[in-house]
């Protein structure tokens, strides 16, 4: 099979725009939780398994876009807990408990007093983690809140693997020498349906 640039390049303009898109939507769930909440912050990691790290995907506040892209080890903190025990997990005093890594808060410039934070899952797999940090009006996050917070999780989750789906399509496109990668990704995405298309 013959090498086909105008394929490939009709195929790679369509993947890269999706990732930034889906980027676009995390900022957009962080953003609505934040205000939602009533929370002081909100961010969503991102578990690279090639790397086994968890990565700032998305923060809600414009001062804190230098976050994205962070890089820690996927065992840190509470949100390394919630990602391999696939809990959802609210802390009121998160600095009284073990699981809490204070350098990593202070390495952000933001320590929390209190988050809730549930597991992103997509087909049984855990994609990464949603947390809002700290409740000016009023303590305590309620049972009703972590449900709420799940919904949002949900559509964090879709997101982040449909990032996940474009980080590899590009890596197949780079990695094609010929249009026989090009044309199993096209039977992937054709066999897929609804949202998942």
């Amino acid at each position: 099979m013959t090498d086909s640039p105008q394929l490939h390049d009709a195929i790679a303009a369509g993947v890269l725009p999706a990732e930034e898109e889906f980027s676009t939507l995390l900022r957009s769930i962080v953003m609505v939780a934040r205000a939602i909440f009533g929370a002081r912050a909100s961010s969503i990691f991102l578990h690279d398994t090639e790397t086994d790290e968890l990565v700032f995907a998305a923060v809600a506040g414009d001062e804190e876009q230098d976050l994205v892209g962070k890089r820690m080890p996927s065992s840190t903190g509470v949100a390394g807990w919630v990602l391999s025990s696939r809990t959802p997990l609210v802390l009121e005093d998160v600095q009284s408990d073990p699981r809490f890594a204070r350098d990593v808060a202070e390495g952000t410039g933001y320590v929390p007093r209190g988050l809730m934070a549930v597991p992103l899952l997509h087909a049984e797999q855990v994609l990464g983690v949603l947390q809002v940090l700290d409740r000016p009006e009023r303590a305590a996050f309620s049972l009703k809140e972590m449900n709420l917070l799940g919904l949002f999780a949900n559509q964090a989750a879709i997101a982040l693997s449909l990032i996940i789906s474009a980080r590899r399509a590009r890596a197949a496109l780079a990695g094609a020498g010929d249009t026989a990668a090009v044309a199993a990704l096209a039977n992937a995405v054709d066999r897929l349906e609804g949202e998942r298309r």
